[in-house]
């Protein structure tokens, strides 16, 4: 069975404990880790794409907002390690590790992370 961990040893400091062939692509995972490291906001990389699909990995270090946007696909974030805030409007949810929200099109949204945290988007 593919699977991975990751743990967070401090604020600053992801680590990637255990990984199995195939489960992730460490190559955009380190990137976004190493980009982090002097980021003041969210980092973003695609994992994955498609003609009609996207899959994004996106990190964050506590506080990083990513600001009001819309999307204009269906999309669903789900967090991957870590804890973040997902605004919709008045609408405020709370999602820790393998949590995850359907975002609905054309509608503001916002996520702040709560500690450092991953989070997959995947579009389409």
């Amino acid at each position: 069975m593919n699977s991975f961990e990751i743990a967070i040893l401090s604020k600053d400091d992801f680590r990637l404990s255990h990984i199995t062939p195939n489960s992730l692509n460490m190559t955009t995972t380190q990137d976004i880790l190493s980009a982090l490291e002097s980021s003041t906001h969210p980092v973003a990389r695609a994992l994955h794409k498609g003609e009609n699909f996207k899959v994004l990995l996106i990190g964050f270090k506590a506080g990083m907002v990513l600001t009001d946007h819309k999307a204009h696909i269906p999309s669903k974030l789900t967090v991957l390690q870590g804890a973040v805030m997902y605004r919709q409007g008045e609408k405020i949810f709370s999602l820790s590790q393998y949590d995850e929200v359907d975002i609905p099109l054309e509608i503001t949204h916002a996520v702040e992370a709560i500690e450092d945290s991953l989070c997959i988007l995947t579009q389409g």
